[in-house]
């Protein structure tokens, strides 16, 4: 075989990225979730050794984000017709997954986490270093506020009102043209009539 076709057989050859995709950084359950205390456990990370309470859990990107932990700036937009300015104000950013840890309730410890059965079968978290429960935090159990507007001033005050119905049918535009074309037609046929008879 010579050098050039070998060249050719390496350079049309696919990586192996593309046959295979790697399922190794998404975890196989969650074990972290939107309330729970959690420590950072990486080392170079500027934020290591701190404890926060997860405020979201972003697990299409295998991300969280720790209330008051990881800030960075962001900068806002003004708006001139409110007669708001810029600004860049510090917020939290997402940080992976396996960065943190749980914290453990008994020893304030971060801790891995086992999945174990009460005997009225609920499924809980166990920690590995104390052997304690972890409970769900009850913010999940909350359901999350939706945006109701509620208006005070109601124009509807009486049952009637409610059950009338206020619907106006509008006629087109383009049927108030022709109805106009075929009046001026007819009125024009009849002058014409008249002049000519």
């Amino acid at each position: 075989m010579s050098g050039r076709v070998k060249l050719m057989n390496i350079l049309m050859r696919q990586k192996a990225s593309k046959l295979k995709p790697s399922h190794r950084d998404t975890p196989r359950r969650w074990n972290i979730v939107r309330g729970d205390t959690v420590q950072v456990i990486q080392r170079n990370h500027p934020e290591y050794g701190k404890q926060g309470t997860v405020s979201a859990v972003l697990r299409d990107q295998n991300r969280v984000i720790v209330e008051t932990l990881n800030l960075g700036p962001k900068r806002i937009k003004g708006d001139p017709e409110r007669g708001t300015k810029g600004q860049t104000v510090m917020m939290e950013r997402s940080m992976h997954y396996s960065n943190v840890n749980l914290v453990d309730p008994v020893t304030g410890f971060p801790t891995k986490v086992t999945y174990s059965f009460l005997e009225d079968g609920t499924k809980v978290r166990i920690s590995k270093r104390s052997g304690a429960i972890i409970p769900k935090p009850d913010i999940l159990k909350q359901k999350p506020l939706r945006n109701l507007i509620a208006s005070e001033d109601s124009d509807t005050m009486k049952d009637e009102d409610v059950w009338a119905v206020s619907y106006q049918k509008k006629v087109s535009k383009w049927v108030d043209m022709r109805n106009e074309l075929l009046q001026t037609l007819e009125e024009k046929g009849l002058e014409s009539r008249k002049t000519g008879a």
